[in-house]
């Protein structure tokens, strides 16, 4: 179903991919899968690494699955899944099983939770781990604007350690 490949033979484009096409963060905690959308987020190089940042809000039920495992997944399904990532942006997994509702099925790419209808998938190890503070923004504008509750995001950095895309 998937097959890996060297992270330099993705011919992906990161700002497109997170700002447009969106992602799902996809997590395990015990038996529990949740995904979130994200569009926010990057990837490059850190500690000689390389590396994605993701942040997620702490009232998000997967900051939990996050929080109590090392590995993630990124996964990319793309435009014809756009209601299905819309979804999963909007509703708690908390509650139920939201990627069923919408369609959605997962599998596991060397024990890590993936969407199986994504065409590329990027295996994550938490490297870092740290909210957001007002008092580091440089630039206030989004504090009101994306932090009208005051309830900044935790930022992840972790390691990519394989890539994997659709056979």
């Amino acid at each position: 179903m998937f097959k890996k490949i060297e992270l330099s033979q993705w011919e992906g484009n990161a700002f497109t991919t997170i700002g447009d096409e969106w992602l799902l963060i996809t997590a395990k905690d015990g038996n529990k899968v949740n995904a979130m959308t994200a569009s926010w987020g990057g990837l490059g190089v850190m500690w000689g690494k390389p590396a994605a940042y993701i942040f997620i809000r702490p009232q998000r039920h997967t900051f939990g699955l996050i929080e109590n495992t090392d590995r993630f997944s990124l996964c990319i399904p793309g435009e014809e899944y756009r209601k299905a990532l819309g979804y999963c942006g909007s509703h708690s997994g908390r509650d139920g099983d939201k990627l069923t509702q919408c369609g959605l099925s997962t599998c596991e790419v060397d024990g890590i939770p993936v969407i199986e209808q994504s065409h590329t998938v990027l295996l994550c190890k938490k490297l870092y781990a740290q909210f957001l503070q007002e008092d580091c923004f440089v630039e206030t504008a989004p504090i009101p604007r994306y932090y009208p509750d005051k309830d900044y995001h935790c930022m992840y950095i972790a390691e990519v350690t394989d890539l994997y895309i659709k056979e």
